[in-house]
């Protein structure tokens, strides 16, 4: 038997994960504080910065839209970013970029990236 989520739901779920704040990180953070500080490079205030749209497989996808001139605050070697929400400290999201040397000072710019949660299975 197929299974089936209406996609007004999966527009719901993935309004969970639209945080206020992308940083760029130098390894996994699996918490709030290793996003925000342990591991944090750069960090950007998101604003408007999601659009959803039918997902590439089925369902939907949420893509966060590119982001540019954030301050470096700390020397490292990007692998990944992870968006977080400020209020209640919630890691919503990780993923991986491509590795590059962030210099404390500099600037550092993001791609547009998204994720998707598929209709049916």
């Amino acid at each position: 038997m197929a299974k089936n989520i209406p996609l007004t739901n999966i527009d719901l779920m993935l309004d969970v994960v639209e945080g206020d704040e992308l940083h760029v990180n130098s390894a996994q953070p699996t918490t709030f504080a290793e996003a925000t500080a342990t591991f944090q490079l750069a960090t950007f205030t998101l604003s408007g910065a999601y659009t959803k749209a039918n997902g590439d497989v089925s369902g939907r996808k949420n893509t966060l839209a590119a982001q540019l001139a954030a301050t470096i605050d700390n020397t490292g070697t990007a692998t990944h970013v992870s968006v977080t929400t400020t209020t209640g400290s919630v890691l919503e999201l990780v993923t991986t970029t491509v590795s590059q040397l962030l210099t404390s000072g500099g600037t550092v710019d993001t791609s547009a990236f998204d994720h998707e949660i598929e209709q049916a299975v």
